[in-house]
């Protein structure tokens, strides 16, 4: 029962996803809504996986820091790797949950010098934190509340003086004296002097403008001139006097007029006490963002001062008791009964159907992708489902709370926020890729801090010795017909340690391919891809019967080429060459020459002159007239 009573003030789980890891949150108030649902208001706590990578790189370097400042013991690196799931960073960002998504407590606490790392891990559901962030100006900072506990905050205490040793120290030099308990005067005539300092004061403020304005009243000023800080005043004159009565009173009232002191209560004005308890509801006693949001003009010893007087007023008094009343009427603590639905992520549970998230064709023998484990008494789909991984029960449970996964080897990188929808909701793109076992650590870890930039992916050598001894088990050319069917690398590799040592020693015979040489290369592109010409843009002329009479070979007889022809083959106007079963525009010409013929045609019965067919590609070296020679209409070459 007292497990599920939660109460304002602790660190508990939210779950906003079945698949992603439970949110860590700390219960500032419970309400009641209108339809008798219970809300709390929570302080968001964020994971290293919840900020960019920059951030966590500051992280790496103040964590550095911190083991060598405290000198904390070694680690070996899958500790270091699960110490970064037990850090938080605070915020002060606050949002409204269900109190129905509470899935359990934890526990939180603010690291400082005499902690040791390693307790943390030893104990369930603790995290630490040392820095805070904020969601809207991604930044880190240090935590201004740190406990100061160590050699550089606390005295070093000497060791007691025996009973005849005497003290050789300097007390001078070691603190200032402002007042002597044994002094010469009696307590009747101190207690005279303090009364003849407050009229000096009173008497001041009359003669002062602006305390005239802030005090109209005469008790008012009477009340002002009481404060510590003139006592202080009087005090300290009798002191620095030598507790002479006569020479202290000229100094109360030097010739310039009376001495006034006031105290940080009168320097404020009403605007400025305003916006100090304005601050101080939003921020409470985080004086640096009070000094820096609201009072930039006032000194950080200013507004500390302020807040203790402040502290003294019938103001605060007021507002304390507005506070207790509103706590009185809210909730102090909920029951949330524990929570018993099955997650949809269950793969296969004991006499149940199989769950969601693409579990129900999940093949046999997949191991855990954590702790590499074979069997469990529960499996629960794990990553994007094309992917087919899977988690062991004890290994949800602690990517669940802790947001990771136990072994270093695995998934290191942190989700952006925003990244929460589709199946790749808690890895990004280079984290999935990062779980490839074809890569290198080295070049995961570069791959993952780099993000949108030029990568190479270099396989190990055993891994292109597993595509050799597992070809059967990879069937890479079937692989490469499905390239998003996903491949159990794991089950290759395990495979290939058992063949590894029964695998013939002889070296593979690889076929030599011959490769041309680079101009010979150049020389076939150039004559399978011809250069393209561009056809003129002018009107086309009309073909009639009539220019069958007119020798077609004009332009020939200047020894130039058409625009229609490139080394003898026929071009249309798009620069194209001509497929096999196209007609071109000079064959469809030479058909009407051929029934004009039998009428008159002056070429056929020139001596020499024969029936020709457009040249083909064949003829292409034949029919082509040389450039810069002309050849007459009834020569050929």
């Amino acid at each position: 029962m007292a497990a599920n009573m939660y109460r304002v003030g602790d660190y508990v789980y939210f779950e906003n996803s079945s698949s992603n890891p439970y949110l860590i949150r700390r219960i500032e108030e419970l309400n009641k809504t209108a339809n008798g649902n219970v809300e709390a208001k929570v302080v968001c706590l964020f994971r290293r996986r919840d900020i960019s990578g920059n951030l966590n790189t500051l992280a790496d370097s103040n964590a550095r820091e911190f083991e060598e400042e405290s000198k904390q013991p070694t680690l070996a690196d899958q500790q270091k790797h699960q110490l970064k799931h037990r850090e938080l960073f605070l915020s002060r960002q606050f949002e409204s949950l269900p109190a129905t998504h509470i899935r359990g407590k934890c526990n939180v606490t603010l690291l400082n010098e005499t902690d040791v790392l390693a307790g943390y891990l030893e104990k369930e559901d603790c995290f630490f934190y040392s820095l805070v962030f904020d969601p809207v100006q991604k930044t880190l900072l240090a935590d201004q509340g740190e406990i100061r506990v160590g050699s550089k905050y606390q005295a070093e205490i000497p060791d007691k003086l025996g009973e005849d040793e005497s003290d050789t120290r300097v007390q001078e030099k070691l603190e200032t004296k402002v007042w002597d308990p044994s002094n010469q005067l009696k307590d009747s005539q101190i207690d005279q002097f303090l009364v003849v300092a407050r009229a000096v004061g009173t008497f001041a403020r009359a003669l002062d403008c602006s305390s005239s304005i802030r005090q109209p009243s005469l008790h008012m000023s009477a009340a002002a001139a009481s404060r510590d800080i003139t006592l202080f005043h009087a005090m300290d004159t009798l002191q620095k006097n030598s507790y002479d009565l006569a020479k202290a009173m000229s100094t109360l009232v030097p010739q310039g007029g009376p001495v006034l002191c006031r105290d940080e209560m009168e320097e404020w004005s009403a605007s400025e006490a305003m916006l100090f308890e304005e601050a101080l509801e939003k921020y409470g006693k985080d004086f640096n963002d009070i000094r820096q949001d609201f009072l930039p003009w006032k000194s950080l010893a200013s507004v500390v001062q302020f807040y203790y007087m402040w502290k003294t007023t019938d103001r605060y008094i007021q507002q304390k008791r507005l506070k207790a009343a509103e706590a009185d009427s809210k909730l102090k603590q909920v029951y949330i009964p524990t929570y018993t639905k099955p997650n949809p992520n269950q793969i296969m549970g004991p006499g149940s159907k199989p769950g969601m998230n693409g579990a129900a064709g999940f093949q046999k023998g997949l191991s855990c992708e954590s702790c590499h484990t074979a069997q469990s008494p529960q499996w629960y789909a794990w990553g994007p489902p094309n992917m087919q991984c899977r988690l062991c029960a004890s290994c949800w449970i602690y990517w669940k709370k802790y947001g990771g996964l136990k072994t270093p080897t695995q998934l290191e990188g942190a989700a952006r926020p925003g990244s929460e929808s589709g199946p790749r909701a808690h890895m990004t793109r280079q984290e999935v890729q990062g779980l490839s076992p074809f890569t290198r650590n080295e070049g995961r870890a570069k791959l993952l801090a780099k993000n949108r930039q030029t990568f190479i992916l270099q396989t190990t050598k055993l891994t292109r010795v597993a595509r050799r001894v597992c070809e059967d088990i990879l069937q890479p050319r079937r692989a490469a017909r499905r390239p998003y069917a996903s491949i159990n690398a794991n089950a290759v590799k395990a495979e290939c340690m058992i063949r590894l040592p029964k695998a013939t020693k002889t070296p593979l015979k690889c076929k030599v391919v011959p490769r041309q040489s680079l101009a010979a290369i150049v020389k076939d592109l150039a004559i399978s891809a011809p250069l393209k010409l561009k056809a003129s843009r002018g009107p086309p002329t009309p073909i009639n019967r009539n220019q069958a009479s007119q020798p077609r070979v004009a332009q020939s007889l200047l020894g130039k080429r058409g625009f229609d022809t490139a080394s003898g083959v026929p071009y249309p106007t798009n620069g194209r060459p001509y497929t096999s079963g196209m007609r071109t525009t000079s064959q469809s010409v030479i058909k009407r020459q051929k029934g004009s013929e039998e009428t008159s045609n002056p070429v056929r019965d020139a001596p020499g002159s024969k029936e020709t067919s457009p040249p083909g590609p064949d003829q292409a070296a034949t029919a082509a007239p040389l450039p810069g020679r002309a050849l007459g209409p009834l020569q050929h070459q």
